[in-house]
C-alpha cells in the first residue's frame, strides 16, 4: 500500500492535539504511514509536552505563525506519501476512518480528493462536511439567512449541499480542510494551498482548482469523525473577520466575470453578517454544565484504572456535582437501552474503540453532554458549542 502522509497544523491546542494523535495512531494500525505536526508558533509548550508522548510524530515548528494555508504546504512538501490527508488537531478519527478513505481513492482513479462526515463535539451533523462552491449566487443566500430558511433547498442550501443526505456518500464540490485527503499528483500539479488565503477559505479555493484540473471531489458518509468545531481556530473577532475577507477572495479570484453590482451586493452581505457575527461572539454563552452548583447525572465507561484518575479529574472542578456511574464497555452495551439517558458521559479510550464512541454519540444525539478521556495526555476534553473554544479538565 501507498504511503500516507498525515499533516497537522497546530497552534495553541495541544491537548486537543494530544487526542488527535492518540486516535490517528490506531486509524494507522496497518496502514503504511508518516505523521507530521507543523507548529505555528505556538506558546502554549505545545512541542515540548506532545513530542516525549508521541516518539514516531515528526515536528517542524515555525518561529512564526504562518497561517494555515502556508503551514500545510510545508508539512506536505516535507512528507512523502502517494496520499496527503490534511487533518485538524482538534478531530478524533475512528479506526477505520483512514482504511476507507485511501480505498475509495484506490478504486476511483477520477476521484482527486476525499472528504468525510464529521460530526461536533455535541454528536451534531456538521454541514460543512459537504458543500458547494461559494458563488455569488449561494454565497448571498447564506449570507442572507435564506439557507438557514430553507435548509434542504436545491436553490437556497446551496452552499451546504442541503438537497443532498448527511448518510449518502456522492461526489460533491468542496471539501473541508478539517479532513481533506488529496493525491499527491494532484497536489503537485496544483501546488497545494494558496498562500494568499492565511486561514479560511483555503479549502474551497484548492477543492475548486482540483475539479478544473478534472478530478471529481467525494464525500464519504461513512465512518464519521468528530470535529470540535471551533476550537482550533478559537472563534474571536479576529478570526470572525478573516473567514469572511477568505470568502471575498474566493470571489474575487474565481468569479472576476461576474457584473459588478452582483459582486457589490454579495460583498455588502458579507459586510453585514460579519458585523453580526462580531456582534453575536460577544455573547456566546458557556455550556450549562458550567453553572455552580448544578447536579449532573455522569455515565463514566473505562475500567477500574481510568476510572479513578477521572473521578480525580471531575473532583477538582468547582461549583459542579457529579454523581458519577462507572460502567466497562460491556455493561454498558448490555444496559444502555434500560438506562436513562445521562446528563453527561466520558469515554475513556484505553478500553474502547473511538469507533464505538462516534457511533455511540450519533445514536444519543445532543442531548448528552461528551468528554473524552486520555491516559497519555492525562486530560479530559469536552466541546459543547462550535461557537466557542472547548473545555480542558485536568488532573
Amino acid at each position: 500500500m501507498p504511503l500516507l502522509s498525515i499533516i497537522i497544523v497546530n497552534y495553541n491546542v495541544k491537548y486537543f492535539l494530544g487526542q488527535c494523535l492518540c486516535s490517528v495512531q490506531r486509524a494507522i494500525e496497518g496502514v503504511e504511514a508518516e505523521v507530521i505536526v507543523v507548529d505555528n508558533n505556538s506558546s502554549d509548550g505545545s512541542v515540548a509536552f506532545l513530542q516525549p508522548l508521541f516518539p514516531t510524530v515528526r515536528f517542524i515548528v515555525n518561529r512564526e505563525n504562518l497561517g494555515y494555508a502556508r503551514a500545510n504546504n510545508i508539512g506536505w512538501k516535507e512528507s512523502k506519501g502517494d496520499l496527503v490527508l490534511f487533518l485538524n488537531p482538534d478531530t478524533i478519527l475512528g479506526e477505520e476512518s483512514l482504511k476507507n478513505t485511501t480505498r475509495v481513492l484506490y478504486e476511483n482513479p477520477k476521484t482527486g480528493a476525499i472528504g468525510i462526515r464529521m460530526i461536533d463535539g455535541t454528536g451534531s451533523f456538521l454541514p460543512e462536511s459537504k458543500r458547494g462552491f461559494p458563488s455569488p449566487a449561494a454565497s448571498f443566500y447564506k449570507l442572507t439567512g435564506l439557507a438557514n430558511l430553507f435548509p434542504k433547498s436545491k436553490v437556497f442550501a446551496k452552499y451546504y449541499l442541503g438537497n443532498l443526505p448527511a448518510d449518502k456518500s456522492t461526489i460533491i464540490d468542496v471539501i473541508a480542510g478539517a479532513f481533506m485527503i488529496i493525491r499527491r499528483s494532484v497536489l503537485e500539479i496544483t501546488n497545494g494551498f494558496d498562500e494568499a488565503f492565511f486561514m479560511y477559505g483555503e479549502d474551497v479555493d484548492l477543492s475548486y482548482r482540483i475539479q478544473q484540473l478534472g478530478f471529481h471531489n467525494y464525500y464519504l458518509a461513512e465512518s464519521p469523525i468528530i470535529h470540535f468545531k471551533g476550537e482550533s481556530t478559537q472563534r474571536d473577532r479576529r478570526y470572525v473577520k478573516m473567514f469572511y475577507i477568505a470568502m471575498s477572495i474566493f470571489v474575487k479570484k474565481h468569479y472576476r466575470g461576474q457584473s459588478w453590482w452582483y459582486a457589490g451586493i454579495l460583498q455588502l452581505a458579507i459586510f453585514l453578517r460579519a458585523v453580526v457575527s462580531f456582534l453575536s461572539t460577544a455573547f456566546i454563552k458557556r455550556s450549562a454544565d458550567k453553572v455552580p452548583g448544578k447536579n449532573i447525572s455522569c455515565c463514566l465507561i473505562g475500567n477500574d484504572e481510568e476510572a479513578k484518575v477521572v473521578k480525580a479529574i471531575l473532583n477538582q472542578q468547582p461549583g459542579i456535582n457529579r454523581v458519577v456511574q462507572q460502567f466497562s464497555f460491556s455493561e454498558w452495551t448490555n444496559r444502555n437501552k434500560e438506562l436513562k439517558k445521562p446528563d453527561e458521559i466520558i469515554f475513556c479510550s484505553g478500553q474502547v474503540s473511538f469507533n464505538w464512541m462516534i457511533e455511540e454519540m450519533v445514536r444519543l444525539g445532543n442531548k448528552v453532554a461528551y468528554r473524552f478521556y486520555s491516559a497519555k495526555c492525562g486530560c479530559i476534553i469536552a466541546s459543547d458549542s462550535k461557537k466557542s473554544s472547548g473545555d480542558v479538565m485536568l488532573g
